[in-house]
């Protein structure tokens, strides 16, 4: 695996955001732990980003990769994987769990800008999961998401819906009330509607291809309690192509 870091002068982080999960980076892959929403969204996330790319032998790079979660599954279909994050800690958990299970993941400590200035139009597939509500510019990231695309390329995002249902259920009742994860994991105003999404994604040159909700329904299954929805009122997922050149 190359452990070569990237830096750019722009850093668009928060460092207690990248304290936040810091926090908890030794506790990615325990299935049953604060992290157990991620582990339980993850099937759904994957099958519909396979639904509408081809990942198999795909330059794809995973945005905020965290502690691996989806760069594996990525890796499990076919796809060859950058992951990208900012939570040293997590890196590393995460090329110590890849090397463990015997996946060739290249995982880099950088900025989505840094690495688009780096390697402009290399990847097939982009992912950025859950990130752009913990950073301060979201349209920033989502430029170099366009940027790191190849000509004809999909982006995928998911991102948390900003109206009341959103913070009655992502907040009071998930971190609070149910305490699925932890206080503070989100804030309000970060939240980003699929319309303001759709724009920023536009602005970088992006049409978006596939919007769809992600619904939580327990009586489906235990292990895999989230299905896709066209409800988008809460959590959301949106695929951007990159015209083809």
């Amino acid at each position: 695996m190359n452990n070569q870091t990237q830096t750019s002068d722009y850093q668009n982080t928060s460092a207690q955001e990248i304290e936040k999960f810091s926090q908890h980076a030794h506790e990615w892959w325990d299935e049953q732990g604060p992290l157990k929403t991620l582990h339980q969204i993850n099937p759904t996330r994957m099958a519909w980003i396979a639904k509408h790319a081809d990942l198999a032998n795909a330059q794809t790079i995973d945005i905020g990769c965290g502690g691996g979660i989806l760069s594996e599954s990525l890796a499990k279909a076919g796809a060859l994987v950058t992951g990208l994050d900012m939570a040293s800690d997590s890196i590393e958990i995460a090329r110590t769990h890849a090397q463990a299970t015997q996946l060739n993941i290249d995982y880099q400590i950088s900025t989505a800008e840094a690495w688009a200035q780096a390697h402009p139009a290399e990847y097939e597939v982009v992912t950025c999961m859950e990130l752009l509500e913990h950073v301060p510019d979201p349209a920033s990231v989502i430029h170099a998401a366009a940027q790191l695309l190849a000509p004809g390329g999909v982006v995928f995002f998911s991102t948390i819906n900003r109206n009341p249902k959103a913070w009655a259920l992502t907040i009071g009742a998930a971190e609070h009330l149910l305490k699925w994860i932890p206080k503070g994991t989100h804030q309000y105003d970060t939240f980003i509607k699929p319309s303001e999404l759709s724009a920023m994604a536009r602005q970088s040159g992006l049409e978006v291809i596939a919007l769809a909700g992600i619904g939580y329904q327990p009586w489906q299954s235990k292990s895999n309690p989230f299905v896709v929805t066209k409800d988008t009122s809460v959590n959301y997922m949106m695929a951007c192509r990159k015209a083809a050149s």
